[in-house]
């Protein structure tokens, strides 16, 4: 019967029509100035987070290796929500308050850093052993051989289920406008809330989601065949 209405009421057909043009640059700027840049922080910070999480499950210090293993099952073991809530309304009951942005960087990167860090790990693990003996044969030490010979092959191993986790952030970024944090879904809230077109909204939002997603996925094909000439078959 809704349905029906829009497509047979012209008056109405306007009125969605001129909400859509009208949310779209708002949109479209709280995904580029906001949403993407938020992205791009946080994978990075995340990245780094994994790597030293990574080598510290790998190390043959135990107390390293329990270290990193609480750091991972905390935080894989809890939702992403609860641990925004935690650092943004928490914190602040102990006198540590955090504004909105950073306690999205910091939520997100914690977040990104555990999960990546299983997937370096494994692909740190899936270099065959020869590497590295090939690597000491020629005097490297073990610094050495996991710098120049084992973590470039074990990048290319991550790249597709690391561009898979990128892609992932895009969409749970969303997340931090719980937190009061004005990146695109927060924007589609906001103008929902002038206009009581939630549907509409929420559904022009998911579309330019899927949009960045699906450009970013040709991205993700061009890297992996470009790296894909590397590698011996």
């Amino acid at each position: 019967m809704y349905l029906s209405n829009i497509f047979t009421n012209p008056a109405m057909q306007e009125r969605y029509m001129d909400i859509l043009v009208s949310s779209f640059l708002p949109l479209v700027k709280g995904a580029f100035y906001y949403t993407i840049p938020l992205t791009l922080i946080t994978f990075a910070i995340g990245l780094i987070l994994a790597v030293i999480t990574a080598l510290m499950r790998l190390s043959s210090v135990k107390v390293l290796q329990v270290i990193a293993r609480i750091y991972v099952s905390i935080i894989r073991g809890t939702p992403l929500l609860v641990q925004l809530f935690i650092i943004f309304f928490g914190l602040p009951s102990v006198g540590v308050t955090i504004n909105p942005l950073f306690s999205a960087i910091i939520g997100f990167s914690l977040n990104m850093g555990a999960y990546n860090s299983e997937i370096i790990r494994a692909a740190i693990l899936s270099i065959p052993k020869g590497q590295w003996e090939a690597a000491h044969s020629i005097g490297m030490t073990n610094l050495q051989a996991l710098r120049k010979v084992v973590l470039p092959q074990a990048t290319r191993v991550s790249i597709p289920p690391l561009s898979n986790s990128f892609i992932g952030l895009i969409k749970d970024t969303s997340l931090a406008s719980t937190i009061t944090y004005t990146e695109m879904f927060r924007k589609a809230q906001e103008i929902a809330a002038q206009n009581y077109e939630f549907l509409l909204v929420y559904t022009e939002a998911a579309m330019i989601y899927w949009v960045i997603c699906v450009g970013l996925s040709f991205v993700q094909d061009s890297v992996e065949t470009r790296l894909e000439r590397y590698v011996a078959k």
